[in-house]
């Protein structure tokens, strides 16, 4: 028997209606979507597209106009969705006069968790969001990158089983991004499924598994990342060693064979590694 889908979103619709009930607009027109245990999944849109909508949707913050939404195949506004869940917000609202270390004690707090269980996640957080050095200052002093990393701490502090980012990386240096990336990387190895949105196309294609381009309200693409940017009907060839004029050689030799033009360039590293051995960071 085949698990139930950590996500599950079917004929899912939004309509916003006036004072008078009076449909103002459709935000979200009939969605269908399934994520499952350990994906990472990205939900990506044009501003207006309905990727905020169908979060709130999620969150049981909007109740759907029809169709219907479940988390591990419960509707989310139950106390069982909701405790496997984790959110970070795209705007964090943190208390300014509470330190990093006491801010996650809060939210462990919220979460029914205390004493040395609360203490000892919390130090654990902070080590993996790299905020172990200033854990006892005032987050109402951090940069906006460093708040970023407290409120995606909190978010994990309960251990969600389900966790939906928004923004994820808004803020943070390219350094801090990474991190993040990595550590979004760990938690699905480790069974964490995770939902992000962003208008970060470069962030997304590095962690998500899976990606759904939502266009009106509506799925303009949905699969697996790989298979959505591949171009098969193209090939590339990447041979070590060769200086500028064996390339144009082997290039036109290949044009004469194949009777179509070959092209070829110089591998090149990702920009985000280059920076990262650049300032001394590099792994």
């Amino acid at each position: 028997m085949s698990s139930v889908p950590v996500i599950e979103i079917k004929g899912l619709r939004k309509t916003f209606r006036d004072f008078w009930l009076r449909p103002v607009a459709e935000a979200v027109r009939g969605i269908d979507l399934t994520v499952e245990k350990g994906d990472v999944f990205g939900l990506l849109g044009p501003n207006g597209s309905g990727k905020s909508t169908t979060i709130k949707l999620l969150l049981g913050l909007l109740a759907p106009s029809a169709g219907t939404v479940r988390l591990f195949g419960l509707p989310p506004r139950t106390r069982a969705a909701r405790s496997r869940l984790g959110y970070l917000p795209e705007l964090s609202y943190l208390h300014p006069f509470l330190t990093a270390r006491e801010t996650l004690h809060y939210y462990a707090g919220l979460s029914g968790i205390g004493g040395k269980a609360a203490k000892a996640r919390c130090a654990e957080l902070l080590e993996q969001v790299g905020l172990s050095a200033v854990a006892n200052r005032a987050v109402g002093g951090f940069s906006k990158g460093m708040a970023r990393r407290v409120a995606l701490a909190a978010a994990l502090v309960a251990k969600p089983e389900l966790l939906i980012l928004d923004e994820p990386t808004s803020g943070l240096d390219p350094i801090g991004t990474r991190d993040v990336k990595d550590l979004i990387r760990s938690l699905a190895r480790d069974g964490v499924t995770v939902l992000m949105t962003s208008h970060l196309l470069g962030d997304t294609e590095d962690v998500c598994t899976k990606i759904a381009i939502l266009s009106k309200g509506q799925v303009a693409a949905f699969g697996r990342t790989d298979e959505l940017l591949t171009r098969k009907q193209d090939a590339r060839f990447t041979i070590a060693g060769l200086d500028e004029e064996q390339a144009k050689a082997f290039a036109a030799e290949a044009s004469a064979k194949f009777g179509r033009e070959v092209q070829f360039d110089h591998p090149r590293v990702p920009l985000e590694e280059f920076f990262a051995e650049t300032v001394g960071e590099g792994r």
